[in-house]
Formats: C-alpha cells, structure tokens, sequence
C-alpha cells in the first residue's frame, strides 16, 4: 500500500466514523450525475474475513429515508463489525410526485437506481483495498422500495455485479396483481411507463427468482399499512421454490418504516436486527 493510501485511509476512517466521508460513484466516468456513497468502515473489522453493506433506503423510489433507514442503518451496522456503504441511488424526487412531467420528460425512473446499485458494487470492489474490504462479501440491504432494488440486483445483474447476500425489510416486491405498491411502481416506471407490462413483469421479482440467487434475509410485518406484506410472502414462496438459501421472518406487529430505529416500530418487530446479525453469523462470516 502506498504512502497516500495510507494517508487517504486514515483521514477515511476518522471521517467515516463521524459522519461518513462521500463520494461520487460515477466521477470519473461518461454519466455526468452525482450519486453519493457515504462509507462507514467498522474499526472491528477483520481484514481478510469482513462483511460489508450497501444500505439503501426506502422512499417509494421518489425519495429516500436518508436517516432512519440510511444513516442510522450505517452507523449500527459500523457499531456491530460490519462495513455499510449508504447509497443516495437517484429516485423521481418530489416533483414527478406532485406532477406528471415524465409523461413529457424523462426524468428518473428505472434503470437508474439499479444503474447506481451496480455502479456503488463496481466502486466499492474497485477500491477494496482503500475501503479493507472483502470484495467477495459485499451485500445490499434494503428497505420499503430500497429492498426491491436490493433484491433487483440480485436477480437482474450479471453474475459479476451479483452482491454477495440480499437483506430485504418490508420490501416492495410485485409490480403486478393485487398486491402492488403503486407508488413505487409509478415512481420506479415513470408515468409513461408505468403501464408497460413487459417492464412491470420483468420488475415483479418473484417471478425472476433464480437457480443461483444469494442467500436472502427477509423480514417485514403482518400489520404493515404500506406495502402489503403478501409482498414478501411472494418472494419467501419463489425462493423456496428455488431451493434458495434464504430465512424470511414474519412479525405479527411492527407496521412500516422502523429502519434502525429504537423508537418506531414495535418491541417484537425491532428484533429483525438482533436476528440479522445472529443470520450473519451463521451463514455469512
């Protein structure tokens, strides 16, 4: 390692400890967006056999939960030994939720959020050795609609960008039947597209499962009034239909949007993380 990744790691760590030191993970290449990654490097790591995470929060892909289901998501997992990269992936943003310009203008709608997913993967494993990561235990975890981006990438990229494992929280899973979260459908599709049967197959994730998924934690609740939790009992059914390596944790309470948080959600539904971290024990390090 030379003197200025020694010098760029230690200014990394301390900031990273702080409040996270970002970057742009597309400087440097042909997309002229900024998409920031914010690091949070565990100083109990163990350099040959550490996990890391990219945290994507939820937000009905129109905006993010940067706090409780992105920062805070970040600092717990540094606080329990695990690397948390928190991705600012590109969403439709108020605006397209207000109006419908998109049926006039692109705007943001997909591919761009699992552009920026396999894009933060691409950069992290480039620059394993700054970050002391393990580039082949770099996982997604995801919440609301971040947790279908996360498990999008697990089924939609090349085995290359494939992340290592899938945490899933309350995900948004179908873009079809009676079950959709048509929010984020509509801000994942756009509003001319939002339509598009062939898009809103290939984006209903129980129906792409594969063979050689990674392993999957999946949690939501039964008491969920936001995204249907039949949502994540799809996925569960596709990913034993698969014989996928996978546990999905059902709570009766807890509702939507608990992230991290020590507050919301319910004593019952707070234990996901509890539970994630004896799962990563087991089948991960």
């Amino acid at each position: 390692m030379s003197k200025q990744q020694v010098v760029f790691l230690l200014i990394l760590n301390m900031l990273s400890t702080v409040a996270g030191a970002q970057v742009n993970i597309w400087e440097g290449t042909s997309v002229r967006k900024r998409v920031e990654l914010t690091p949070y490097i565990s100083e109990d790591q163990q350099p040959s056999g550490n996990l890391s995470v990219i945290v994507c929060p939820g937000g009905s892909y129109f905006w993010h939960d940067s706090e409780n289901e992105g920062h805070a998501v970040g600092r717990w997992l540094q606080t329990n030994g695990i690397n948390a990269f928190v991705l600012n992936y590109r969403t439709a943003q108020f605006p397209a939720f207000l109006t419908h310009y998109r049926l006039l203008f692109r705007g943001n709608r997909y591919p761009d959020p699992q552009d920026d997913l396999r894009q933060a993967i691409r950069y992290i494993k480039a620059h394993a050795e700054t970050y002391r990561v393990d580039s082949s235990k770099i996982g997604v975890m995801g919440f609301s609609a971040g947790g279908h981006l996360a498990m999008s990438a697990a089924e939609l990229f090349d085995p290359a960008d494939c992340p290592a494992f899938v945490v899933a929280v309350y995900p948004v899973v179908t873009m079809t039947g009676p079950y959709v979260h048509k929010r984020s459908r509509r801000g994942l599709l756009g509003d001319s597209k939002s339509g598009n049967e062939a898009l809103r197959d290939l984006l209903s994730l129980e129906r792409h499962v594969t063979p050689d998924c990674p392993p999957v934690f999946l949690v939501n609740c039964m008491d969920d009034p936001v995204v249907d939790y039949r949502n994540s009992v799809l996925l569960d059914s596709a990913l034993t239909a698969q014989h996928i390596d996978h546990r999905y944790v059902l709570f009766t309470t807890g509702g939507h949007g608990f992230g991290a948080s020590e507050e919301k959600g319910t004593a019952e539904s707070r234990q996901w993380k509890t539970l994630f971290l004896e799962w990563t024990e087991e089948k991960l390090k």
